[in-house]
């Protein structure tokens, strides 16, 4: 790939979480390290660091907002740099418009345009222009890729895409973007690997369900539908984005309480969705502990499950069917309970879950007489992302030295 033996660092941020993984680029790439940084804005967050074939070292540290987790971040990097030398890095960018979908190099026009663009997805892109510029300024003549999460769904059909305001809009940008799109990636690829080039070709349904969560609708390996939006505030409920919700609201809420837009904002992405029903916590394994004392917590546990479950039926109804479903994301990788939740009722698809399977986290989690194959299959962004960086740096070699001597 043009890159033998040489480390490329993969940077992944969240909302409330940088995660980042190096790579060693050969013949083929290998993992060799990562790190995460949870909990931002929390006096006790976690900083992990796992090397390959080690146990990983984790620590209680506070970083009080995006700011201080960042350096922290940074100044890890810094250490590590001194016996490694990162040649490329990749940035897990969420949206980019109407403008980015493809890799890009990550200069001074498209941190500009980014930064343009921050209104779409004020809760990720600040954050992830501010990991670029750092990370830019630690390793100033290091390449740097911006890799967008909406490429995946770039080419769903205008039906998919288009939402129902009026036409002008449509025409401005304003439009089903979709989110996810490096995982599902991952899956997909993933699936082919498994199950084969005519499995992954027919009517799949990734569901992944995290922190943030959707479910697409994927045939012929190409995204036909999905549940996120112009925003990935948008579709299921998550941890405390909202989902779909009457737009209607916010008038609402504003004639009752005098709320702003920013007020409304904050409430649909930090205050809603699962911590909203609950009235307690964020957290569904925490929400599962509680939910036979608390009845809200097994409300905001139910309304999840069966948001999920209704979106499953209408991206299948999209397609004309389903031959393969498959879980992902912290939710969907190991809380069985939940999973077997959404599959409920669902034997009118033809789709029947193994409790001892699904128990063990298996690979296969239906039945052998189930018509739609039920998988667990665990993501990774981040090689998804180096994959990409490696290819289009090996697309575009000196053109970074070129751009950077402007």
């Amino acid at each position: 790939m043009g890159l033998a033996k040489q480390l490329i660092l993969v940077v992944n941020g969240g909302s409330s979480s940088i995660k980042f993984a190096v790579f060693e680029s050969g013949n083929y790439l290998r993992k060799i390290l990562t790190g995460k940084l949870e909990g931002i804005g929390s006096a006790e967050g976690l900083f992990s660091i796992k090397a390959e074939d080690s146990e990983a070292s984790t620590k209680t540290i506070a970083a009080q907002n995006y700011t201080d987790a960042t350096n922290i971040v940074m100044e890890w990097l810094k250490q590590f740099s001194k016996d490694h030398k990162i040649t490329a890095i990749g940035h897990r960018v969420v949206h980019g418009g109407n403008n980015y979908f493809d890799p890009q190099f990550i200069d001074k026009d498209v941190l500009k345009d980014l930064r343009r663009l921050s209104s779409l997805d004020p809760d990720h892109l600040p954050e992830e222009i501010l990991l670029a510029e750092t990370t830019g300024r630690l390793f100033p003549n290091t390449p740097q890729v911006a890799c967008f999460d909406t490429v995946f769904h770039r080419d769903m059909p205008t039906i998919a895409q288009r939402l129902p305001i009026p036409r002008r809009y449509f025409d401005m940008g304003i439009k089903r973007y979709g989110f996810h799109g490096l995982s599902c990636q991952y899956l997909m690829n993933t699936l082919s690997e498994l199950a084969g080039t005519e499995a992954a070709r027919n009517k799949v349904i990734l569901a992944h369900l995290g922190s943030g969560a959707s479910v697409t609708a994927v045939y012929c390996g190409k995204s036909v539908d999905t549940s996120m939006s112009l925003t990935p505030c948008s579709g299921l409920p998550m941890s405390s984005r909202s989902g779909d919700i009457d737009p209607g609201l916010a008038l609402q809420l504003k004639q009752l309480e005098g709320m702003k837009a920013k007020q409304f904002h904050d409430m649909v992405n930090h205050e809603s969705g699962i911590k909203g029903i609950s009235g307690s916590s964020e957290n569904i394994n925490e929400l599962l502990a509680q939910e036979q004392k608390d009845s809200h917590a097994a409300e905001a546990i139910d309304y999840f499950c069966y948001q999920t479950r209704k979106w499953i039926c209408a991206l299948a109804g999209a397609m004309g069917g389903v031959d393969t479903l498959i879980f992902s994301g912290g939710i969907g990788e190991n809380l069985a309970e939940i999973r077997a939740r959404i599959c409920e009722n669902l034997n009118f698809i033809g789709l029947a879950i193994d409790p001892e399977a699904n128990q063990s986290n298996s690979l296969i989690i239906s039945t052998p007489k189930s018509q739609v194959t039920v998988r667990v299959i665990k993501t990774d962004e981040e090689l998804v992302i180096a994959n990409n960086v490696a290819t289009f740096l090996d697309q575009h070699k000196g053109l970074h030295h070129e751009r950077s001597q402007r």
